[in-house]
């Protein structure tokens, strides 16, 4: 995975990618008025059982905005932090995972949130092994983690368009009895595309 992340340029010593603006992740036209509000997530992996495998979350629904979604442990990146240490502390703070076991490896691409258009960096990292975790149930409903290659058989996708917004292509990962989708789906992929070199069934 390492190996992966380096060769397009994506470890922690090359920072994270520069987000573009206008990137198909899309947000509507609505909410691209509003001040961007940074924000960046976890995506944790470990090995079991000759499986990597990525932890995921489903939003508590008493939450004010993307209630019950699956996502990546993750929030806003308070002032006087950057991306990884608002993805680990966040991941913390929502699921009780241990920061003292993150190794942060690299970066995703950059990705939006598709209703409000905040821009999300997804920090990747690895753990030494499957974590103890506590969900947090003000923010959190339920933790689970899902293998990557379960992931990239589970895969479709879908041509949309909105108003305003060129057309884009929206990915869906129905597992573990959840529906991934927007821009937690779209990392997935970028992900899978990484370490994996594939897409997925899409």
């Amino acid at each position: 995975m390492l190996d992966a992340l380096g060769r397009s340029g994506r470890l922690i010593a090359d920072g994270p990618p520069v987000a573009r603006l206008g990137a198909p992740a899309a947000a509507s036209a609505a909410s691209a008025a509003l001040p961007a509000a940074p924000a960046a997530v976890l995506v944790a992996l470990f090995e079991e059982g000759g499986e990597a495998r990525v932890l995921l979350t489903r939003r508590s629904t008493q939450l004010r905005t993307h209630r019950g979604q699956v996502s990546f442990p993750g929030g806003r990146i308070d002032h006087g932090e950057d991306a990884v240490a608002a993805a680990v502390r966040e991941a913390f703070e929502e699921i009780g995972l241990d920061p003292a076991v993150v190794r942060p490896a690299g970066f995703l691409a950059p990705a939006f949130a598709f209703s409000s258009g905040d821009p999300i960096t997804a920090v990747v990292a690895t753990l030494p092994a499957r974590p103890r975790l506590v969900a947090n149930p003000s923010e959190v409903d339920r933790v689970f983690d899902v293998a990557l290659a379960d992931l990239a058989v589970h895969c479709t996708v879908e041509r949309w368009s909105e108003p305003g917004v060129p057309a884009f292509f929206m990915y869906f990962f129905a597992v573990e009895g959840e529906t991934v989708w927007g821009a937690t789906a779209r990392m997935l992929v970028d992900l899978l595309t990484a370490v994996l070199g594939t897409r997925g069934g899409g």
